[in-house]
């Protein structure tokens, strides 16, 4: 026990004095999970919608894929990214492997399934007689969406939480693409493990009081606007 409170001392100090090399793995972390998060908001979101509102064969296929693939790990999507973007891939002449570009685009179709599935099931636990009231005072299907979407917003705010939540925690994508290059490709997660292997666990323990410190930040975020709503 010695030993850990030691090394939580240390990391304590180490946040107090905002070691250069701390903020520039945090700033990478936020940079590539935040850009990767807006983009698969950007895509889930709508796609959520449009399974939630529109019938179409196959439809029940489809949400069943979107279903699956929430469980679908990390370092397949590593893979399969990688298979694209390296020197013999399609994409190879762009040069995006081991960038913080490479991050973004594997983290971005690890959650697309995240704010897909989640937006569905939170537009799907509205009442019925929202869309109805809508369609029934002559919105179109576009106004009826934004309609129904801005009532279930604190569920989809939740989904783009969860969303966050996986990618800034995760190491075989970031690992996989990014190569863990020191200031440059280096996030949270893939530093832990970097540390662990060495030994070393100062560094470490830093940067998990700053994951805790995020998920707390943005669970409190949500839930102060949730609360605020129901007054």
């Amino acid at each position: 026990m010695g030993f850990f409170w030691d090394s939580l001392v240390s990391a304590i100090n180490l946040l107090l004095a905002a070691d250069s090399e701390l903020i520039h793995i945090v700033g990478v972390s936020l940079t590539v999970s935040s850009s990767s998060t807006l983009l698969a908001s950007l895509a889930g979101i709508p796609l959520g919608l449009f399974l939630g509102f529109v019938n179409f064969l196959g439809k029940r296929v489809v949400i069943t894929l979107f279903q699956t693939l929430l469980a679908l790990p990390t370092v397949v999507v590593g893979l399969f990214v990688y298979v694209f973007i390296s020197r013999r891939g399609i994409f190879g002449p762009f040069d995006l492997l081991y960038t913080k570009t490479a991050i973004v685009i594997g983290q971005t179709i690890l959650i697309i399934p995240v704010v897909t599935v989640l937006t569905l099931a939170a537009i799907s636990r509205m009442d019925r007689r929202y869309k109805d009231t809508a369609l029934t005072l002559g919105a179109g299907p576009f106004t009826t969406a934004r309609a129904v979407a801005w009532e279930a917003r604190f569920g989809i705010m939740a989904a783009v939480a969860a969303a966050f939540g996986r990618v800034i925690a995760e190491v075989g994508i970031s690992m996989m693409l990014g190569g863990n290059a020191k200031g440059f490709t280096r996030t949270m997660p893939t530093a832990m493990a970097l540390e662990y292997d060495k030994g070393e666990f100062v560094l470490s323990i830093a940067l998990g009081i700053i994951l805790l410190a995020l998920a707390l930040g943005v669970n409190g975020f949500l839930q102060f606007f949730q609360g605020r709503a129901r007054q």
